[in-house]
C-alpha cells in the first residue's frame, strides 16, 4: 500500500489498529473495505456522514494531479 501523501493523523491510528489485529496495513484496509461492503444503504449513508464531518474543513489533494505525477516517472 502506498503511504505517500496520506495524513499521518489517519495513517498512524490505522497502523496501530492493524498491529492490534495482527495484520499488515494493507490487510487492515482490505478488511475494512470488505466489512464496509456488507453495510446496508442506510448504514453506508450514516458512515459516510461521519467521515464527512470528520474531514470537514480539511484541504484535500486532487487525485488527478497525483496520478499524473506517477505517470510521469
Amino acid at each position: 500500500m502506498a503511504q505517500r501523501d496520506l495524513d499521518p493523523d489517519l495513517l498512524d491510528p490505522l497502523k496501530s489498529q492493524a498491529r492490534q489485529h495482527g495484520r499488515s496495513l494493507q490487510g487492515e484496509v482490505k478488511a475494512m473495505l470488505e466489512s464496509s461492503a456488507q453495510l446496508s444503504p442506510s448504514e453506508a449513508r450514516a458512515l459516510a456522514e461521519q467521515w464527512r464531518e470528520r474531514l470537514a474543513g480539511r484541504m484535500q489533494s486532487d487525485s488527478a494531479d497525483l496520478v499524473r505525477e506517477d505517470r510521469e516517472r
